[in-house]
């Protein structure tokens, strides 16, 4: 039932995986607390003590609830995740986030989705473009207007940029950062579905699993269809200009921005870097050419110096950007 957390009604909250259940010693049948992190994100912080009379240690379902499908836990991931490409359950997910987090789609949501979903006319983020406002109008809730609306409002998702497409797609363990240097980095779809392991270990932040897992996703014969109606369809599938790396002294050299600037925002720096032609991440790395350090830096800064990598106060930073200043 919903409570009141910091004057805002909850319904949820967030309990990340079985180690943090486990660690948090939460049991079936528990009452728990809850906090709002930040004063934005419901958590579940724990367990109301003593445990009641009855309560079960948590044990992670063997199988999908949904498909039945054997759920597995990748090495080194937290999650366990059901491995069935045609579970019902993943496709409805995905199109959820197709929807919102990835193509941004104006009053095309969650329940829209749902709704589709339950009547049979969605099944896959290509039938969202075959939709027709006819098809809307057939059901309750729907007229004229609110389906052309609908319509028109998915057609123009099909402007977004590649980046947005890209992390649409459901790829194992591409986030939106990901992502967006994906994009960049590739410039085209087909390129990106080409290249090799060790082509997309390249890209800034990805290592040898990811980049092995991007691989064989684009190597599947399902996910080549996906692409392929997508493309058909209109989508994006170029960089735009604003996603391509732009020429500079610092081209093909990645940045990483820890800490607060006294004279710079996170994204002034960035786009001063970006100006060079300089990739900034938020993952460091050997391949990291350098980290720009602020005020209170935190584990970045300690990775990059077990790792060797350049630091840079401000006033450094700043003199790099001069002295490729007046290179260009």
């Amino acid at each position: 039932e919903p409570v009141e957390v910091g004057g805002v009604t909850v319904q949820t909250a967030t309990l990340h995986n079985e180690e943090d259940i486990n660690r948090k010693d939460i049991r079936e049948g528990d009452t728990v607390i809850v906090q709002r992190a930040g004063d934005v994100i419901p958590q579940v912080v724990g367990p109301v003590l003593p445990h009641a009379k009855g309560t079960r240690p948590f044990r992670m379902p063997k199988t999908c609830p949904v498909c039945g499908v054997e759920v597995v836990k990748p090495e080194g991931e937290a999650m366990h995740r059901c491995p069935n490409p045609r579970c019902p359950s993943r496709g409805l997910e995905t199109l959820i986030n197709w929807v919102s987090a990835a193509m941004d789609i104006e009053g095309v949501g969650e329940q829209f989705v749902r709704r589709l979903w339950h009547e049979g006319l969605l099944a896959s983020m290509p039938d969202l473009y075959r939709l027709t406002a006819e098809q809307l109008q057939e059901l309750d809730g729907y007229g004229e207007i609110s389906a052309r609306n609908a319509i028109e409002a998915i057609e123009r998702s099909k402007a977004q940029p590649f980046s947005r497409v890209v992390f649409g797609l459901n790829i194992p363990d591409v986030g939106w950062v990901t992502a967006q240097n994906l994009a960049r980095h590739f410039g085209t779809v087909d390129r990106l579905r080409q290249a090799s392991q060790e082509q997309i270990q390249e890209v800034d932040g990805i290592g040898p699993e990811r980049a092995e897992a991007i691989a064989e996703w684009f190597a599947s014969e399902e996910n080549q269809r996906l692409v392929d109606e997508l493309d058909q369809l209109g989508l994006t599938f170029e960089a735009g200009e604003a996603e391509r790396p732009r020429e500079g002294k610092l081209s093909g050299k990645s940045y990483v921005i820890t800490g607060t600037l006294e004279r710079w925002s996170r994204e002034q720096a960035k786009s001063a870097l970006e100006e060079h032609g300089a990739r900034v991440g938020d993952s460091i790395s050997k391949k990291t050419a350098g980290v720009i350090v602020g005020e209170s830096p935190g584990s970045k800064l300690e990775k990059a110096q077990r790792l060797g990598v350049e630091l840079l106060d401000e006033a450094a930073f700043e003199r790099l950007l001069a002295e490729e200043s007046e290179r260009d």
